[in-house]
C-alpha cells in the first residue's frame, strides 16, 4: 500500500495568524472606542477589514500555497468589481453636480405635479 504524501504546514503558522487576527480585531474595535470620525474612521475600518480578510484567505484557505493562475482567477474578479464601484462613485458625484447645475440648489428631488 503506497503511502500518500502531501504538503504539511506547521501548526505554528496557524497559531501566529490566529493571534495576529486577534490583534487586528482589537485595533478594529479600538477605532470605535477611540471615537474616530469621518474619513479616518472609515479608512482604518477598511484597512483592518482588508488585512484580516487577506490573512484568512491566504493562510486559512491555503491560497498562499496555490499556483499563480488560481490566485489570479480568484483575486482578479473582486478587484475588477472594486474598480467598477470606484468608477460608479466618481460618476455619481458628476451626475449629482450636473443635476445641481441644471435644476438649481433648492430644487426638489422629485418633480411636483399640480392638478
Amino acid at each position: 500500500m503506497a503511502q500518500e504524501s502531501g504538503q504539511q504546514h506547521p501548526l505554528s503558522i496557524y497559531f501566529w495568524i490566529w493571534g495576529l487576527l486577534f490583534v487586528l480585531s482589537f485595533f478594529s474595535y479600538m477605532v470605535d472606542y477611540m471615537n474616530f470620525q469621518g474619513g479616518v474612521r472609515w479608512a482604518l475600518i477598511l484597512l483592518f477589514m482588508f488585512l484580516k480578510a487577506g490573512l484568512i484567505v491566504s493562510i486559512f484557505m491555503h491560497l498562499a500555497w496555490e499556483r499563480k493562475a488560481l490566485k489570479v482567477a480568484i483575486l482578479l474578479p473582486p478587484l475588477a468589481l472594486l474598480v467598477l464601484v470606484l468608477l460608479m462613485t466618481y460618476e455619481a458625484d458628476y451626475t449629482f453636480a450636473t443635476r445641481i447645475d441644471f435644476f438649481g440648489e433648492g430644487a426638489p428631488a422629485t418633480p411636483v405635479h399640480h392638478p
